[in-house]
């Protein structure tokens, strides 16, 4: 499964699914490969100190002598790798503009190496930009995190707009795997109405676990580590791991 973590709204816990739930899948003894394709990067330092990396993404994807499994670093979870990103991924989509191929550049680089893995995650950036096109046309699956709010809301039906143009057009095995509630405050009575309204709106599709507000979550990114590295015994950690079991049953 190729699974791009998706929405277009910041703040949603997005690279913090990416992180955990590809963790929550290698600690299944799933080979998992976690692609960092947002320029902030903090997929890849949650796991990889910045200093050690000296090619990334970027360069799979510009540079045609650069092979994806040039730039795969393992991570010290058993069964997890990364495909790294620098903050010159950001250039990408001006490199790119007026490419007859931009859109399949993530596709075509890294089809050589879907083999070797259960499971690739993809970390998106906040944007429907040309990075986030290029996960869509490479994944098999989405996953959209749903921050507990209205205002979260905002912006997912243009993105599942986006899909089902991309869907009818390049990728016709795309599809939504699932919606994740995400920062959820249960005692709210705002967080139990979107909650009600997500499943209102995506039904089935959305996820049973859900992801409470969480200071061991915000804060283990710090530690270059999952959140079953950092606090095991956390909400977080049995929250991730319960969703890493649904992702696999729908796999």
């Amino acid at each position: 499964m190729i699974l791009a973590v998706t929405n277009q709204k910041g703040g949603v816990g997005k690279t913090t699914t990416s992180i955990n739930l590809a963790a929550a899948l290698a600690r299944k003894g799933q080979r998992t490969l976690l692609v960092d394709l947002d320029p902030q990067g903090h997929s890849t330092l949650s796991f990889l100190d910045h200093e050690s990396i000296d090619r990334s993404i970027y360069d799979v994807l510009v540079e045609p002598d650069v092979a994806a499994a040039e730039i795969i670093r393992p991570t010290t979870d058993e069964c997890l790798d990364v495909a790294p990103a620098r903050l010159s991924l950001a250039k990408f989509e001006g490199k790119l503009l007026g490419s007859f191929d931009g859109h399949y550049r993530l596709r075509d680089e890294l089809k050589s190496i879907v083999k070797d893995y259960e499971f690739i995650v993809i970390d998106t950036p906040p944007t429907l930009g040309l990075l986030t096109v290029n996960a869509l046309v490479f994944a098999t699956h989405l996953l959209v995190p749903v921050q507990s709010s209205y205002l979260s809301l905002e912006g997912t039906v243009d993105l599942m707009d986006t899909v089902k143009r991309i869907r009818s057009r390049v990728n016709r095995r795309l599809q939504l795997l699932g919606v994740l509630i995400t920062l959820h405050d249960n005692r709210t009575l705002l967080g139990r109405e979107v909650v009600a309204k997500v499943r209102d709106m995506f039904g089935e599709k959305v996820f049973q676990t859900i992801i409470s507000k969480s200071v061991r979550l915000e804060e283990s990114p710090s530690y270059k580590s999952s959140i079953f590295t950092h606090a095991p015994r956390s909400s977080g950690a049995k929250q991730y791991a319960e969703l890493g079991e649904e992702v696999m049953q729908r796999a």
